[in-house]
């Protein structure tokens, strides 16, 4: 069980400045993120037992949205409720948001910046990453021949036909095979309980549902209300966290003309040197269409349905974690979402950057330094934009 002594929790001052560090200090992506929570609010400030803390981290894996960004979202309520909550997202998320704000807004007003040799630096840079989270996830999601089995024919239906539907159909229909699978998935027995009362579950439900149904409403490109739509149905449908919403972002903003290649990975670029969540790439892609105010609706609606997800899926926690099928389909699931990210590997990334000998050649250098040398991500990035300008 999480502490329930009100002489254990912190004010909502506190809550904010040591949320507020974690946005400033934490690199290295959502693997990372979820390292740096354990040993904040594990092991130094006992906030939650292992037990509780792993509960938590399996059940944000499970849904979509951001996966560390809906854990510290969960630890925020456990402490003090729904303002908590809210005062976590924000100090987490506002550092990085803000930043890529700001280079947007940069690249608006120097738009020769986006197209020298550190953006080509920047997306080969994006390939390498891309590949590592491949790689990673391929381990952990697809450990036995089944599961890679699913994890090649969705990527190989994602590359013959792309669409956002089609990616939705095809990791539904890797759940449904997964009902299929034999192994042992395993189920959870920690001590966590965080029980929500009353009709709130169903209410942030219905929330989730009638906002995802209006997302698919026609809106006029470039538009706040089509900027809304767009990052909130990404971050509705996305499981996997920051690697694996390439592909639906691009879909949205590149495939449909609204943002060039060039720009789009440049940006994706930069938010792998930021600390907290790799989400914040939304705040680059509204400020980009329509400033301020598009960049700050964007950040709301990517980060909205995974919230909503939150509230309303505690309670059925308890019967996810019991229940055979439901990990059967979940495994499944998880395994097409490395077969999404293969995908996106190729298209856009691999397609757009990699055009010669000597940008493969620089990809191997970066993959290399990040997954066998385990070179951070933020050190990375700056040194692939300086090599870009220099070589390319």
């Amino acid at each position: 069980m999480a502490s329930t002594r009100d002489e254990d929790r912190p004010t909502l001052p506190e809550l904010f400045l040591i949320f507020l560090r974690l946005g400033l200090t934490s690199f290295g992506g959502p693997a990372a993120h979820l390292g740096f929570f354990h040993d904040e609010f594990v092991r130094r400030r006992r906030w939650l037992s292992d037990a509780a803390y792993g509960e938590i981290v399996a059940l944000c894996q499970l849904l979509p949205g951001p996966a560390s960004s809906q854990v510290g979202l969960a630890v925020g309520f456990l402490q003090r409720g729904y303002r908590g909550a809210a005062l976590a997202w924000l100090a987490f998320t506002l550092p990085s948001a803000f930043l890529m704000g700001l280079f947007a807004a940069g690249l608006s007003v120097w738009p020769e910046a986006g197209n020298g040799g550190w953006v080509e630096g920047l997306k080969l840079f994006v390939v390498a990453v891309v590949a590592q989270a491949v790689w990673q996830m391929g381990k952990t999601l697809c450990p036995d021949a089944p599961r890679l089995t699913i994890a090649l024919a969705v990527a190989a239906v994602l590359l013959l036909v792309g669409s956002v539907w089609v990616q939705v159909l095809a990791l539904i229909a890797a759940g449904i095979v997964g009902l299929g699978l034999k192994n042992d998935i395993g189920a959870d027995k920690g001590a966590l309980s965080m029980p929500l009362e009353g009709r709130r579950p169903l209410a942030f439900a219905l929330a989730f549902l009638l906002l995802l149904a209006a997302s698919f409403l026609p809106f006029a490109s470039g538009s706040l209300a089509w900027i809304g739509a767009e990052l909130y149905r990404s971050g509705a449908l996305v499981f996997g966290g920051g690697h694996v919403v390439l592909p639906w972002l691009e879909s949205s903003f590149v495939a449909s003309g609204a943002m060039p290649p060039d720009t789009f990975l440049a940006g994706y670029g930069v938010v792998q040197a930021m600390p907290g969540p790799l989400f914040s790439f939304s705040a680059f892609l509204g400020t980009a269409e329509a400033g301020f105010f598009g960049g700050l609706l964007a950040v709301v609606a990517v980060f909205l349905p995974g919230t909503l997800l939150v509230f309303a899926g505690l309670p059925l926690w308890t019967y996810v974690r019991q229940h055979p099928g439901a990990r059967y389909f979940l495994a499944g699931v998880s395994a097409g979402v490395v077969g999404l990210l293969l995908s996106a590997l190729y298209d856009p990334v691999w397609i757009s950057a990699v055009k010669s000998p000597e940008a493969l050649a620089l990809v191997l250098v970066i993959w290399t330094a990040l997954a066998l040398w385990r070179v951070p991500v933020w050190l990375m990035a700056p040194a692939c934009a300086v090599v870009g300008a220099w070589l390319l």
